[in-house]
C-alpha cells in the first residue's frame, strides 16, 4: 500500500491523522525532516527516539550486533518541525553514544508521542511493559532491554468524543519474533496500560514497532480488548532493512467503522520501517 504524503484534499472527513513510526534513531534525518513538514499529523507516535542533554547533531550508537548513525536529540529535531505540537517523552533505558570526536555521551532511548495544540491532552499514562529503567553505562546490551509504552488521551472536538492512544516498542529478541514468555507477560502488560488509560466509549488506537508475528498471541490479548489488528501480514519494513522477515509495526483500532483510511507508506522512505497512517 502506499500512502502519498502531501497536503490534505480530504481533510473535511478528517478528524484525526495518527501516524505510528520507528524513527531508527533518526539514521534517516534527511529523508524525515521534509517528510515531518507535510505529512498533515495530529497524533505522531515515534519509536526509538533518542535525546542526549546538551548535545546535538550526530551520534554513534553501538551494541554487540550493530553500529548506527543516530540524532543526538531526535526528540528536540521532531519538536523543532513540529512546532504547533506537544511533544511527550517516555524513557525505556540510557546508555553510551559517541560524538564526532569520539567523546561517549550518556543518551536517553525511549517513545515519544507528539500531539496538535488542537486537540487538548486530557490525561496520560506511561508504564514500562518489560523490565524496568536501567542506565547501561558500559555498552548497550543487545537482548532484554527494558520498554515502556506511552498513552495519552485526547479530545477530538469535531467528532465529539476521546481517542485514547497508545504508542509501544515492543521487547526485541535477537533470536528471533516468535513469541515467548517475556513477550507473553509484555502483552499482559500493555492490555493493562490500555485499561487503564482509556475511559468507557474512547475510540482505542494502540501502536507501534512491537517486533512480532502476525501470529503472535498477542493479538489475541488485544482482541479481547476489543482491539482489531489492520496490518496483519502486510510488509511493513523499507529496502533499507535487507533481511526476508518483513514483519515489525502494527496498528490496532476498538472501531474499524471509524477508520476513514489506512495505508502503510512505502513511500517516501524515511526509516528502515514504513509510517503506518490511520485517518479518522
Amino acid at each position: 500500500m502506499r500512502f502519498v504524503v502531501g497536503l490534505r484534499e480530504d481533510l473535511h472527513l478528517v478528524h484525526v491523522r495518527i501516524i505510528s513510526l520507528n524513527a531508527w534513531g533518526g539514521a534517516m534525518f534527511d529523508e524525515l525532516a521534509p517528510w515531518l513538514d507535510t505529512c498533515g499529523v495530529d497524533v505522531l507516535c515515534l519509536q526509538e527516539v533518542t535525546h542526549t542533554p546538551g548535545l546535538g547533531g550526530w551520534t554513534r550508537f553501538d551494541d554487540a550486533d550493530r553500529s548506527l548513525p543516530q540524532r543526538a536529540n531526535l526528540l528536540a529535531d521532531v519538536r523543532s518541525r513540529l512546532p504547533h505540537h506537544h511533544g511527550i517523552f517516555t524513557v525505556s533505558d540510557t546508555g553510551p553514544v559517541q560524538d564526532g570526536r569520539q567523546r561517549r555521551h550518556p543518551q536517553d532511548f525511549g517513545v515519544a508521542t507528539f500531539v496538535a495544540e488542537s486537540l487538548p491532552v486530557v490525561a496520560m499514562r506511561s508504564a514500562f511493559v518489560h523490565g524496568a529503567y536501567t542506565e547501561h553505562r558500559d555498552r548497550w546490551p543487545n537482548d532484554g532491554r527494558p520498554r515502556a509504552a506511552l498513552g495519552v488521551r485526547v479530545r477530538d472536538r469535531r467528532a465529539r468524543r476521546f481517542v485514547t492512544v497508545v504508542n509501544l516498542h515492543g521487547l526485541r529478541d535477537p533470536r528471533g519474533k516468535a513469541d515467548t514468555p517475556a513477550r507473553h507477560a509484555q502483552a499482559e502488560r500493555l492490555a493493562a496500560l490500555v485499561e487503564e488509560a482509556r475511559e468507557d466509549g474512547d475510540m482505542t488506537v494502540v501502536c507501534g514497532d512491537l517486533n512480532l508475528l502476525p501470529d503472535s498471541k498477542t493479538f489475541q490479548v488485544l482482541a479481547d480488548l476489543g482491539l482489531t489488528d489492520l496490518v496483519g501480514g502486510a510488509d511493513t519494513r523499507t529496502s533499507r532493512y535487507p533481511k526476508p522477515l518483513r514483519h515489525a509495526g502494527y496498528l490496532l483500532v476498538s472501531d474499524p467503522a471509524a477508520v476513514e483510511r489506512f495505508e502503510i507508506a512505502a513511500s517516501p522512505e524515511v526509516s528502515d520501517h514504513r509510517a503506518l497512517v490511520l485517518d479518522l
